[in-house]
């Protein structure tokens, strides 16, 4: 049952409301009351009886479509349509209508349409942009909307401000754009003809000028071959006159104007002016004249007086048949060709060469390939040899040879890119090292220890004694960081001298440093792995080379690796021991030196991976460089490092730390710096806390350590048996790779990576 219609007893429509703000409907306007508020709302913005609100948006409602903004979506995006409009021309005799052609373009993100008409010559009418960009209403009853992407279609009239217009057809943007809508859009219609603009094109025709005027257009070949120039070597044999001689030129051809221009190859010996050009840039005609032409001699058109009276005065006219025309032949980029001659004003030019772009260009257009140069100049004679004096023995060869290659000695340059490229860079040192010992007859000298690095940036040697305990001998450096001659040269000579190369270092080589004789015994790790990365540069530790030895040797030793491998295998598990493997290359005399043997060794082998250094002892090793140096910045690495650290973690990655430590110029080794970092590391953070405590001598002393140990971390060696990484050799793996590729006729340089 309904409720009576009394208060208390129907919902109040006001609660909960909280907008009671009143429209302005009225205003004055020269003293004279006036509605001016038909389509404000009423109280709080609530509609009136029958009122309606236009839509702000035509096509998508908010809370639909993309969340980005339509002036983001379809920015500098608009539709372009073909149209035309139909206009009354009533008070002209020849015509009664006009078709005017124009466009319609529809921006999609506010919904605003321009119509452009095109510009026409001598049209006498305003044209341009008809109407500016808008939001154009639909026509009555509906124009409390406005026109969307929805009412475009092809082959339909549409009523723009009370104008109606044609649409004809549109661009392949719009067509696609409003496919993927899903409009049905027709098919394009034609413009129906215009009988004025239909008029005005046979008056056109029909009319012939009294004075033509004739236009060559060059613009097309202008903006083609700007800036492309052809350049010929020329020759000017100029003998034949007094105090003449062959003079040399540059033909310059510019492909955007089909100009000439020469210049002079002047020599500083000859005792001629220096002048600017040969011939100014201009054409150049093929049969120059030595008397240039009067001005007005030349002419395209040649002017006829008809009659000439007191009354009617002068009348000229201009002849179509250009009886008087003066026409000259100039050159062309196909009259240019190696080999052949130009006339320039009377003097006869050779052309010898051309430039690579030159022949490129003939080659493409006219299909030219011979371009042989012609021989002009006679070959200069050898020079003599110059023979340097010998070496004095004073200084380096180097230097006392730049006294004799000039007046101003220089200093000798070093090969700074070589030294760029093979630096140290990180942990990479470019520094080869090995082990060897001193072959001589002395005991102690013979049970000595020795470790000789190259330098791969200079090509220089050093050699450093490692120190043995109880042997009463300190140890350390033996021979100072530098070039090492070869032995067996005269000190004396005019010749440079031979020096060391990194190829002549190897395991197993036995050189001669200083009159002092060393065995290279071992390598370590980094040594192995750069001179098989770089097998190209050192043929010892290409594998392919090893493999291509092993497999030309003949069948009789084969057969014998093949039974002393399965004796050395009895439980047939198809590796066996590297001592084993090494013995037995080296038994059997099949051409392989001992650094071939442990790089092959190392190929086949298994690998170990190496033991972890006690963290004590890298603390202990790095406590001693630090006494040895007198370092005691510890507390300013502290403030620095809580400066760097912004959040007050504790805890700064490993870069910064690094940076820190190289700033104040920590003296560890950049191996034991590193290893240190990484085990006091959480991943990539570092607890400087802990690693400066750990370094402090003075509040965490540690034991001592020995020399050898120091020795170890200073140099980044590790020589000792009981690390080898090789331990056990595939030995089936190598023999399948020896013998039954070569049974197969495989390629015996193939590099096993």
């Amino acid at each position: 049952m309904a409720l009576p219609f009394l208060p208390g007893n129907s919902l109040n429509k006001q609660l909960g409301k909280e907008r009671f703000h009143k429209s302005q409907h009225f205003n004055v306007s020269d003293g004279l009351p006036m509605l001016v508020g038909l389509e404000k709302p009423g109280i709080g913005g609530e509609l009136l009886l029958g009122q309606k609100i236009k839509p702000k948006s035509s096509v998508y409602p908010k809370g639909q479509g993309s969340d980005l903004p339509l002036w983001v979506t379809f920015d500098k995006q608009a539709l372009c349509f073909e149209a035309y409009f139909q206009e009354a021309v009533p008070e002209a005799q020849t015509e009664t209508y006009r078709i005017r052609k124009c466009k319609i373009f529809f921006y999609m993100e506010d919904d605003t349409i321009q119509v452009v008409e095109p510009e026409y010559k001598n049209s006498g009418i305003p044209q341009g942009t008809f109407i500016r960009r808008q939001r154009i209403p639909l026509p009555p009853p509906n124009d409390d909307q406005f026109y969307n992407i929805f009412h475009f279609n092809i082959n339909q009239q549409m009523v723009l401000h009370s104008r109606t217009f044609t649409v004809t057809s549109c661009d392949s943007f719009t067509r696609n754009f409003l496919t993927r809508l899903g409009v049905h859009l027709n098919d394009s219609v034609t413009v129906p003809d215009d009988p004025y603009s239909s008029l005005r094109e046979q008056t056109e025709k029909s009319m012939k000028p009294r004075r033509p005027y004739e236009r060559h257009d060059t613009l097309k070949q202008f903006l083609d071959h700007d800036r492309k120039v052809l350049r010929f070597f020329c020759l000017w044999d100029d003998t034949e006159s007094q105090f003449g001689d062959p003079r040399e030129l540059i033909l310059h051809y510019y492909l955007a104007d089909d100009t000439i221009e020469i210049q002079e190859v002047i020599s500083t010996i000859r005792g001629r002016n220096t002048m600017p050009k040969f011939l100014r840039r201009s054409k150049l005609p093929k049969r120059g004249t030595p008397q240039m032409k009067q001005p007005g001699e030349v002419t395209h058109r040649t002017v006829l007086n008809v009659f000439s009276s007191k009354n009617q005065g002068k009348h000229f006219i201009l002849d179509n048949l250009k009886t008087g025309a003066a026409h000259d032949d100039f050159y062309k980029d196909c009259d240019l060709t190696v080999g052949g001659e130009v006339n320039v004003w009377g003097r006869r030019v050779l052309i010898t060469d051309c430039d690579d772009f030159t022949k490129e260009y003939y080659r493409s257009k006219y299909g030219i390939e011979d371009f042989t140069p012609v021989q002009y100049k006679v070959a200069p004679a050898p020079k003599p040899p110059r023979t340097m004096p010998p070496y004095n023995g004073f200084g380096s060869e180097e230097d006392s040879l730049s006294f004799c290659k000039g007046l101003l000695p220089k200093p000798p340059q070093k090969d700074f890119h070589k030294f760029m490229e093979k630096d140290r860079s990180g942990l990479d040192s470019h520094v080869l090292n090995f082990r060897a010992k001193m072959v001589t007859n002395d005991p102690l000298d013979r049970d000595s220890a020795f470790i000789v690095s190259f330098y791969l940036c200079d090509d220089s040697i050093s050699v450093f004694e490692r120190p043995q305990r109880n042997s009463g001998r300190l140890g350390g450096k033996f021979l100072e960081r530098g070039r090492v001659k070869k032995p067996g040269q005269e000190l004396c000579k005019s010749e440079k001298s031979e020096y060391f190369t990194a190829q002549d270092l190897y395991v197993g080589a036995s050189l001669c440093f200083n009159n002092w004789n060393f065995q290279l015994l071992d390598a370590d790790e980094y040594t192995f792995n750069y001179m098989e990365q770089h097998a190209e540069e050192f043929p010892k530790a290409n594998v392919g080379n090893i493999l291509s030895k092993l497999r030309s040797i003949p069948e009789e030793k084969q057969s014998e690796i093949r039974k002393f491998l399965t004796l050395s295998d009895p439980g047939n598990t198809g590796f066996i021991a590297g001592e084993s493997f090494r013995g037995m290359l080296t038994g059997l005399d099949c051409g392989l030196s001992e650094h071939e043997v442990l790089v092959l060794a190392r190929c086949f082998s298994e690998r170990t991976e190496q033991p972890e250094v006690d963290v004590g002892l890298m603390l202990a090793v790095a406590q001693d460089f630090l006494k040895k140096k007198r370092f005691d910045d510890l507390t300013a690495m502290a403030r620095a490092f809580a400066h760097q650290d912004r959040h007050k973690t504790g805890r700064l990655c490993t870069k910064e730390t690094r940076t820190i430590c190289k700033a104040f110029q920590l003296p560890l080794p950049e191996k034991l710096l590193g290893d240190l970092l990484s085990k006091f590391a959480d991943g990539d953070q570092v607890d400087y806390h802990a690693f400066l405590a750990g370094i402090n001598r003075l509040k965490n002393p540690v034991p001592p350590v020995k020399p050898e140990d120091t020795l170890k971390f200073d140099l980044n060696l590790t020589f000792d048996a009981a690390e080898a990484p090789v331990k056990n050799i595939n030995y089936s793996s190598l023999l399948e790779d020896v013998f039954i590729l070569h049974s197969n006729n495989t390629d015996p340089t193939t590099t096993i990576p």
